[in-house]
């Protein structure tokens, strides 16, 4: 799914909130940007029932605006059923013998050693996408929706010292045909520097490295812990703590607007 379906998916509620078209069963979801407000029955209309938010402010002041107010309301809703959708799924503190560390957005595993300190870090901003596409059917009651997965371009440092083997990868689309073996991800760049790295560093692309070395490279990092189980494991890590800011920022959004003065 391109960048204008992810937006789609999960800004579609959003739009429509004053509208009343405004439950996703996962926040994400196309399904309400499929109803109609009326439909045909014979010689009769059928009008659907549309949530209209109360115009009453609950706290009781004349502050807030019409639109702080729907937008609380829906709010409230959503956060239920993002929290539903979570089912407790927390970020681990450490994975496969990596120490998990996070800072707003960010996300940094690392792995000590006697010879040498093992960095990733990755950010979940933009990350999510869906698996599969959603297949609406206007005669069913809910499409079949693929699971919203978080897939971030992630660096790998090796550190030596003062010298670092640096490698940018990121998550392959698709699946092996049976019989098949693919990576679950690529190198898109490597370079190695001494001391602090700067843009003069020189960097070459994974896909004009001779086959023989990549595939070398490749092992080297499954020796290190990041092999494509490891990838899937931490695409799992992603997901949860891009799934648990989305709701924090759903939270404060909230706030904001019942904070109105």
């Amino acid at each position: 799914m391109n960048s204008l379906k992810t937006a789609t998916l999960r800004f579609a509620n959003l739009a429509t909130a004053a509208t009343g078209a405004c439950k996703r069963d996962f926040a994400r979801s196309l399904w309400h940007m499929t109803k109609k407000p009326a439909e045909l029955t014979g010689d009769h209309v059928t009008v659907l029932n549309v949530h209209k938010p109360s115009l009453n402010c609950t706290c009781g002041c004349n502050v807030h605006t019409k639109g702080e107010r729907e937008l609380v309301e829906f709010l409230a809703e959503e956060i239920i059923a993002e929290r539903k959708v979570q089912k407790g799924k927390t970020v681990p503190t450490t994975l496969e013998g990596f120490s998990v560390q996070l800072t707003g957005a960010e996300v940094e595993l690392v792995k000590q050693s006697d010879k040498e300190k093992v960095v990733i870090t990755f950010n979940v901003n933009h990350t999510v996408d869906s698996e599969d596409e959603p297949e609406i059917n206007p005669n069913a009651d809910k499409p079949e929706m693929g699971e919203m997965r978080s897939k971030p371009q992630f660096e790998v440092d090796v550190i030596r010292g003062n010298s670092t083997l640096s490698f940018t990868c990121s998550y392959l689309e698709g699946e092996a045909q049976e019989g098949e073996y693919n990576d679950v991800f690529s190198i898109d760049e490597m370079c190695i520097y001494e001391g602090e790295w700067h843009d003069k560093i020189y960097a070459v692309a994974g896909d004009v490295l001779d086959g023989y070395l990549y595939d070398l490279l490749m092992n080297l990092l499954e020796e290190k812990g990041i092999s494509n189980v490891f990838v899937e494991k931490l695409s799992d890590l992603a997901t949860a703590h891009e799934h648990t800011s989305y709701i924090g920022l759903l939270e404060k959004l909230s706030k904001f607007s019942t904070n109105a003065k």
